[in-house]
């Protein structure tokens, strides 16, 4: 081959490797973009207002943006519900695990009645599509006569009675930064018999709220999986920090939802 044919050759090559480096670079572009397009817990802003006094039914609305100011506009179910909003008083004596009513262009709104006034936390569960599953947290300040407010001090007995049942819970690994297993034990007040038919409640045995003293630190609890209905039910957390902590067990029985509550204290981890 001439010098002119090789010259030519290598350039056709060398347009041919190019090109091939400039289609990868362009797939790879288009990957991160795609990636970047996911919604993060740290680009979704919350927008809270409650409208009403205590005693009354006061609304409750939360708009979810974008930091941009772009609405979020679809959810997936998740545990059965677009959005979880959990109502927790500041002494931890109010709770309330309520359903708001998707509105579109990322509003939720619902009524609460508050039993008192002061302030409230506000905690909202939910998954945008194609987005991760996240928690916003805000504090509402709630008008009307407030309430004596109650100590927060850990249970001596974790035995308690609600609407006819007894609800034991063996806390096991109550140390923060380490797995705990909280298991429940159901059974009838009047007659002692273990409690076998318990109903899915949110799509899993039962639901189970975790906040710290102060309400500042909200922690996931997760149920295993495969449990049938009872009379035993286990879920599996990790605390963040050592401190003090109440927990809330929701369960469902013969079409009723019940809730068990306690405070534990969490060991700091030797």
């Amino acid at each position: 081959m001439n010098k002119l044919g090789m010259g030519i050759a290598a350039a056709a090559i060398s347009f041919a490797l190019t090109g091939c480096g400039g289609a990868q670079s362009s797939w790879e572009t288009e990957e991160v973009a795609v990636a970047s397009d996911r919604l993060m817990a740290d680009s979704v802003e919350a927008a809270w207002s409650v409208d009403g006094e205590a005693g009354e039914d006061a609304s409750i609305r939360l708009q979810l943006a974008t930091k941009e100011g772009t609405p979020v506009e679809a959810f997936d179910l998740n545990h059965e519900k677009l959005l979880h909003l959990i109502v927790v008083s500041k002494d931890l004596s109010y709770f309330n695990h309520i359903h708001p009513e998707y509105r579109g262009e990322g509003v939720f709104e619902i009524s609460n009645v508050f039993p008192a006034g002061g302030a409230y936390r506000l905690i909202a569960d939910f998954k945008p599509t194609d987005g991760d599953a996240m928690t916003k947290l805000t504090w509402a300040e709630v008008g009307g006569a407030p309430a004596a407010s109650e100590a927060v001090v850990p249970d001596e007995s974790l035995n308690k009675i609600v609407a006819g049942k007894r609800v034991a819970l063996a806390a096991e690994g109550l140390v923060a930064g380490e797995e705990a297993t909280l298991t429940f034990s159901l059974a009838d007040e009047a007659t002692g018999e273990p409690i076998s038919d318990l109903e899915p409640y949110l799509g899993a045995i039962g639901h189970v709220v975790v906040l710290s003293e102060e309400g500042e630190r909200y922690v996931h609890v997760h149920a295993e999986a495969d449990q049938g209905t009872g009379p035993e039910a286990k879920f599996e957390t990790t605390f963040p920090k050592a401190g003090i902590y109440k927990i809330w067990g929701q369960f469902q029985h013969r079409g009723e939802v019940f809730t068990a509550s306690y405070v534990v204290n969490v060991e700091k981890r030797s």
